[in-house]
Protein backbone atom coordinates (compact mmCIF):
# COMPACT_ATOMS: atom_id res chain seq x y z
CA UNK A 1 0.00 0.00 0.00
CA UNK A 2 1.10 3.41 -0.89
CA UNK A 3 2.65 5.30 1.95
CA UNK A 4 2.70 9.26 1.07
CA UNK A 5 -0.54 10.91 2.36
CA UNK A 6 -0.83 12.05 -0.60
CA UNK A 7 -0.80 8.71 -2.85
CA UNK A 8 -2.91 7.72 -0.24
CA UNK A 9 -5.65 10.08 -0.76
CA UNK A 10 -5.36 9.58 -4.45
CA UNK A 11 -5.29 5.94 -4.31
CA UNK A 12 -8.78 6.20 -2.27
CA UNK A 13 -10.24 8.41 -4.80
CA UNK A 14 -10.03 6.17 -7.63
CA UNK A 15 -11.07 3.08 -5.98
CA UNK A 16 -13.61 4.59 -4.46
CA UNK A 17 -16.64 3.60 -7.40
CA UNK A 18 -15.63 -0.05 -6.83
CA UNK A 19 -15.46 -0.10 -3.01
CA UNK A 20 -18.83 1.55 -3.32
CA UNK A 21 -20.17 -1.04 -5.51
CA UNK A 22 -18.33 -3.91 -3.93
CA UNK A 23 -19.86 -3.00 -0.67
CA UNK A 24 -23.40 -2.98 -2.31
CA UNK A 25 -23.05 -6.19 -3.92
CA UNK A 26 -21.67 -7.38 -0.19
CA UNK A 27 -24.71 -7.34 1.19
CA UNK A 28 -22.83 -6.18 4.63
CA UNK A 29 -25.59 -3.60 5.70
CA UNK A 30 -27.53 -6.48 6.10
CA UNK A 31 -24.87 -7.52 9.08
CA UNK A 32 -24.41 -4.41 10.56
CA UNK A 33 -21.05 -3.87 8.62
CA UNK A 34 -20.82 -0.17 7.46
CA UNK A 35 -18.89 1.10 4.70
CA UNK A 36 -15.68 2.04 6.89
CA UNK A 37 -15.68 -1.08 8.32
CA UNK A 38 -15.71 -2.75 5.02
CA UNK A 39 -13.15 -1.00 3.52
CA UNK A 40 -10.96 -1.99 7.14
CA UNK A 41 -11.26 -5.84 5.76
CA UNK A 42 -10.25 -5.53 2.04
CA UNK A 43 -7.27 -2.66 3.19
CA UNK A 44 -6.12 -5.92 5.68
CA UNK A 45 -6.06 -8.63 2.69
CA UNK A 46 -4.28 -6.13 0.73
CA UNK A 47 -1.45 -5.66 2.99
CA UNK A 48 -1.62 -9.57 3.26
CA UNK A 49 -1.57 -10.04 -0.47
CA UNK A 50 -0.25 -7.19 -2.27
CA UNK A 51 3.37 -5.66 -1.95
CA UNK A 52 3.59 -1.98 -0.57
CA UNK A 53 3.20 0.58 -3.07
CA UNK A 54 1.01 -1.39 -5.22
CA UNK A 55 -0.68 0.62 -8.14
CA UNK A 56 -4.80 0.88 -7.88
CA UNK A 57 -4.79 -1.42 -11.14
CA UNK A 58 -3.47 -4.06 -8.45
CA UNK A 59 -5.39 -3.06 -6.20
CA UNK A 60 -8.85 -3.18 -8.35
CA UNK A 61 -7.77 -6.50 -9.71
CA UNK A 62 -7.20 -7.59 -6.20
CA UNK A 63 -10.60 -6.54 -4.53
CA UNK A 64 -12.48 -7.68 -7.72
CA UNK A 65 -11.01 -11.43 -7.59
CA UNK A 66 -12.59 -11.97 -4.04
CA UNK A 67 -15.66 -13.58 -3.40
CA UNK A 68 -17.27 -10.78 -1.81
CA UNK A 69 -20.41 -11.95 -0.29
CA UNK A 70 -18.80 -14.73 1.16
CA UNK A 71 -16.14 -12.58 2.71
CA UNK A 72 -18.52 -10.62 4.21
CA UNK A 73 -20.81 -13.57 5.87
CA UNK A 74 -17.89 -15.23 6.88
CA UNK A 75 -16.50 -11.43 8.59
CA UNK A 76 -20.28 -10.91 9.98
CA UNK A 77 -20.31 -14.43 11.41
CA UNK A 78 -17.07 -14.27 13.16
CA UNK A 79 -17.82 -11.51 14.88
CA UNK A 80 -20.89 -13.04 16.24
CA UNK A 81 -23.96 -11.58 14.55
CA UNK A 82 -26.68 -13.68 14.77
CA UNK A 83 -28.12 -13.44 11.20
CA UNK A 84 -25.13 -13.88 9.59
CA UNK A 85 -25.04 -17.34 11.38
CA UNK A 86 -28.90 -18.19 10.53
CA UNK A 87 -27.58 -17.57 7.02
CA UNK A 88 -24.47 -19.35 7.39
CA UNK A 89 -26.15 -22.43 8.78
CA UNK A 90 -28.95 -22.50 6.37
CA UNK A 91 -26.34 -22.60 3.47
CA UNK A 92 -23.65 -24.83 4.65
CA UNK A 93 -24.31 -27.26 6.96
CA UNK A 94 -25.34 -29.74 4.60
CA UNK A 95 -22.43 -29.06 2.71
CA UNK A 96 -20.33 -29.80 5.51
CA UNK A 97 -21.85 -32.93 6.68
CA UNK A 98 -21.33 -34.10 3.35
CA UNK A 99 -17.86 -33.48 3.26
CA UNK A 100 -17.39 -34.62 6.86
CA UNK A 101 -18.52 -37.97 5.59
CA UNK A 102 -16.27 -37.68 1.89
CA UNK A 103 -13.47 -37.73 4.61
CA UNK A 104 -14.58 -39.89 7.58
CA UNK A 105 -16.07 -42.24 5.30
CA UNK A 106 -19.19 -43.09 8.41
CA UNK A 107 -21.99 -41.17 9.22
CA UNK A 108 -21.71 -40.77 13.22
CA UNK A 109 -17.83 -39.87 12.56
CA UNK A 110 -19.05 -37.37 10.37
CA UNK A 111 -21.07 -35.27 12.30
CA UNK A 112 -18.53 -35.93 15.43
CA UNK A 113 -16.18 -34.22 12.54
CA UNK A 114 -18.74 -31.60 11.68
CA UNK A 115 -19.96 -30.80 15.19
CA UNK A 116 -15.95 -29.80 16.23
CA UNK A 117 -15.67 -27.31 13.43
CA UNK A 118 -18.57 -25.54 14.19
CA UNK A 119 -17.14 -24.90 18.09
CA UNK A 120 -13.61 -23.77 16.09
CA UNK A 121 -15.63 -21.72 13.56
CA UNK A 122 -17.99 -20.19 16.34
CA UNK A 123 -14.99 -19.54 18.36
CA UNK A 124 -15.28 -20.89 21.40
CA UNK A 125 -11.76 -20.76 22.65
CA UNK A 126 -10.58 -16.65 23.93
CA UNK A 127 -7.47 -14.92 23.72
CA UNK A 128 -7.00 -11.81 25.57
CA UNK A 129 -10.59 -11.41 26.68
CA UNK A 130 -12.08 -11.40 23.08
CA UNK A 131 -13.69 -14.69 21.17
CA UNK A 132 -11.30 -16.18 18.32
CA UNK A 133 -12.89 -17.83 15.04
CA UNK A 134 -11.77 -19.51 12.44
CA UNK A 135 -13.86 -17.39 10.00
CA UNK A 136 -11.73 -14.30 10.60
CA UNK A 137 -9.53 -16.13 8.64
CA UNK A 138 -10.86 -16.52 5.08
CA UNK A 139 -10.26 -14.00 3.39
CA UNK A 140 -12.02 -14.46 -0.39
CA UNK A 141 -9.45 -15.43 -2.40
CA UNK A 142 -10.88 -19.02 -2.66
CA UNK A 143 -14.96 -19.89 -2.41
CA UNK A 144 -16.35 -20.35 1.00
CA UNK A 145 -17.00 -24.04 0.47
CA UNK A 146 -13.63 -24.78 -0.81
CA UNK A 147 -12.30 -23.39 2.77
CA UNK A 148 -14.06 -25.13 4.79
CA UNK A 149 -13.89 -28.55 3.30
CA UNK A 150 -9.90 -27.31 4.19
CA UNK A 151 -10.18 -26.58 7.64
CA UNK A 152 -12.27 -29.82 7.76
CA UNK A 153 -9.83 -32.00 6.24
CA UNK A 154 -6.87 -30.44 8.32
CA UNK A 155 -9.28 -30.79 11.87
CA UNK A 156 -9.47 -34.49 10.79
CA UNK A 157 -5.30 -34.34 10.99
CA UNK A 158 -5.22 -32.72 14.07
CA UNK A 159 -7.33 -34.88 15.34
CA UNK A 160 -5.52 -38.35 13.60
CA UNK A 161 -2.61 -36.69 15.33
CA UNK A 162 -3.46 -36.34 18.67
CA UNK A 163 -4.31 -39.97 18.99
CA UNK A 164 -0.76 -40.27 18.30
CA UNK A 165 -0.15 -38.20 20.97
CA UNK A 166 1.14 -35.45 19.55
CA UNK A 167 0.13 -31.58 19.35
CA UNK A 168 -2.32 -30.49 17.08
CA UNK A 169 -0.68 -28.68 13.73
CA UNK A 170 -3.29 -25.63 14.72
CA UNK A 171 -1.53 -25.71 18.53
CA UNK A 172 1.76 -25.41 17.20
CA UNK A 173 0.91 -22.71 14.57
CA UNK A 174 -1.44 -20.61 17.56
CA UNK A 175 1.70 -20.66 20.09
CA UNK A 176 3.76 -19.85 17.70
CA UNK A 177 6.26 -23.01 18.24
CA UNK A 178 8.89 -23.28 16.16
CA UNK A 179 11.20 -26.33 14.72
CA UNK A 180 13.66 -26.12 17.79
CA UNK A 181 17.45 -26.85 17.48
CA UNK A 182 18.93 -29.53 20.16
CA UNK A 183 21.01 -27.99 22.71
CA UNK A 184 23.45 -29.99 21.94
CA UNK A 185 23.64 -29.29 18.26
CA UNK A 186 22.94 -26.00 18.67
CA UNK A 187 23.84 -23.78 15.39
CA UNK A 188 24.98 -20.26 14.47
CA UNK A 189 22.24 -18.35 13.10
CA UNK A 190 21.60 -18.95 9.53
CA UNK A 191 22.31 -16.20 7.30
CA UNK A 192 19.20 -13.78 7.08
CA UNK A 193 19.09 -13.74 3.59
CA UNK A 194 18.41 -17.31 3.43
CA UNK A 195 15.03 -16.63 5.99
CA UNK A 196 13.60 -14.07 3.78
CA UNK A 197 13.97 -15.50 0.49
CA UNK A 198 12.75 -18.65 2.18
CA UNK A 199 9.84 -16.95 3.66
CA UNK A 200 9.12 -15.20 0.53
CA UNK A 201 8.97 -18.13 -1.59
CA UNK A 202 6.43 -19.78 0.72
CA UNK A 203 4.50 -16.89 0.67
CA UNK A 204 4.13 -16.58 -3.59
CA UNK A 205 3.12 -20.60 -3.95
CA UNK A 206 -0.81 -20.83 -3.23
CA UNK A 207 -2.50 -22.12 0.16
CA UNK A 208 -3.67 -25.66 -1.65
CA UNK A 209 0.42 -26.07 -2.15
CA UNK A 210 1.52 -24.93 1.24
CA UNK A 211 -1.08 -27.64 2.93
CA UNK A 212 0.18 -30.59 0.51
CA UNK A 213 3.81 -29.45 2.11
CA UNK A 214 2.39 -29.41 5.55
CA UNK A 215 0.84 -32.47 5.03
CA UNK A 216 3.43 -34.51 3.90
CA UNK A 217 6.65 -32.50 5.40
CA UNK A 218 5.37 -31.50 9.20
CA UNK A 219 2.61 -33.81 9.94
CA UNK A 220 4.95 -37.03 7.94
CA UNK A 221 1.65 -38.06 6.39
CA UNK A 222 1.97 -40.55 3.17
CA UNK A 223 1.61 -39.68 0.19
CA UNK A 224 -1.49 -41.94 -0.25
CA UNK A 225 -3.06 -40.37 2.72
CA UNK A 226 -2.29 -36.76 1.81
CA UNK A 227 -4.33 -37.62 -1.80
CA UNK A 228 -7.34 -39.20 0.32
CA UNK A 229 -7.78 -35.74 1.97
CA UNK A 230 -7.57 -34.06 -1.30
CA UNK A 231 -9.52 -36.30 -3.39
CA UNK A 232 -6.98 -37.04 -6.01
CA UNK A 233 -4.69 -39.81 -6.94
CA UNK A 234 -1.82 -40.42 -4.95
CA UNK A 235 0.03 -40.57 -8.65
CA UNK A 236 -1.12 -37.10 -9.00
CA UNK A 237 -0.20 -35.92 -5.71
CA UNK A 238 3.70 -37.41 -6.02
CA UNK A 239 4.38 -35.62 -9.49
CA UNK A 240 2.82 -32.27 -7.65
CA UNK A 241 4.88 -32.81 -4.53
CA UNK A 242 7.90 -33.63 -6.46
CA UNK A 243 7.39 -30.57 -8.54
CA UNK A 244 6.45 -28.24 -6.11
CA UNK A 245 10.05 -29.10 -4.50
CA UNK A 246 12.07 -28.15 -7.62
CA UNK A 247 9.74 -25.09 -7.52
CA UNK A 248 10.66 -23.82 -4.19
CA UNK A 249 14.51 -24.19 -4.41
CA UNK A 250 15.21 -22.71 -8.09
CA UNK A 251 12.97 -19.79 -6.42
CA UNK A 252 14.84 -19.50 -3.08
CA UNK A 253 18.21 -19.84 -5.29
CA UNK A 254 16.77 -17.01 -7.51
CA UNK A 255 15.69 -14.90 -4.52
CA UNK A 256 19.10 -14.97 -2.69
CA UNK A 257 21.15 -14.10 -5.90
CA UNK A 258 18.72 -10.96 -6.05
CA UNK A 259 19.96 -10.33 -2.57
CA UNK A 260 24.03 -10.77 -3.36
CA UNK A 261 24.85 -13.76 -3.32
CA UNK A 262 26.32 -15.86 -5.73
CA UNK A 263 24.63 -19.16 -7.41
CA UNK A 264 27.05 -21.24 -5.45
CA UNK A 265 26.66 -19.51 -2.32
CA UNK A 266 22.67 -19.89 -2.84
CA UNK A 267 23.32 -23.61 -3.40
CA UNK A 268 25.21 -23.97 -0.57
CA UNK A 269 23.05 -21.76 1.53
CA UNK A 270 19.93 -24.32 0.84
CA UNK A 271 22.13 -26.83 2.80
CA UNK A 272 20.83 -25.58 6.26
CA UNK A 273 18.91 -27.41 8.17
CA UNK A 274 15.73 -25.80 8.26
CA UNK A 275 15.38 -25.95 12.05
CA UNK A 276 18.36 -23.43 12.25
CA UNK A 277 16.69 -21.15 10.34
CA UNK A 278 15.12 -17.99 12.43
CA UNK A 279 11.85 -18.97 10.72
CA UNK A 280 8.79 -20.28 11.62
CA UNK A 281 8.50 -22.63 9.29
CA UNK A 282 5.46 -24.63 10.02
CA UNK A 283 3.55 -20.83 10.61
CA UNK A 284 4.28 -19.86 7.33
CA UNK A 285 3.03 -23.44 6.10
CA UNK A 286 0.06 -23.20 8.31
CA UNK A 287 -0.68 -19.54 7.58
CA UNK A 288 -4.10 -18.90 5.36
CA UNK A 289 -4.54 -22.68 5.45
CA UNK A 290 -7.40 -21.86 3.47
CA UNK A 291 -6.42 -24.25 0.44
CA UNK A 292 -9.68 -24.61 -2.04
CA UNK A 293 -10.44 -28.05 -3.42
CA UNK A 294 -7.80 -29.75 -5.55
CA UNK A 295 -7.85 -28.08 -8.90
CA UNK A 296 -4.86 -29.70 -10.39
CA UNK A 297 -3.45 -26.46 -11.52
CA UNK A 298 0.46 -25.46 -12.56
CA UNK A 299 2.81 -24.95 -9.71
CA UNK A 300 3.74 -21.05 -11.09
CA UNK A 301 7.48 -19.99 -9.57
CA UNK A 302 8.43 -16.85 -9.83
CA UNK A 303 9.28 -15.77 -13.49
CA UNK A 304 7.22 -18.22 -14.70
CA UNK A 305 3.64 -17.70 -15.87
Amino acid sequence: MPTSPHSAVTLRRELEPLLRQLFEKSGAPKYGITDQQFAAILCSIAEKYLPSGSSASDLRGLYSSLHIEELVLARACAVGNEPAWQDFMLRYREKLHEAALRITKEDSRARELSGSIYADLYGTSAREGQRISKLSYYNGRGSLEGWLRTVMAQSYVNQYRSGKNTVSLEEETEGGKQFAVPAADAAPPSDPRLCAATDEALAAISSEDRCILAYYFLDGLTLARTAALLRVHESTISRRLEKLVKVLRKDIILRLTRKGLSRRQAEEALDTDVRDLALDIRQRLTQDSTAPPFSGKKIVGEGQE
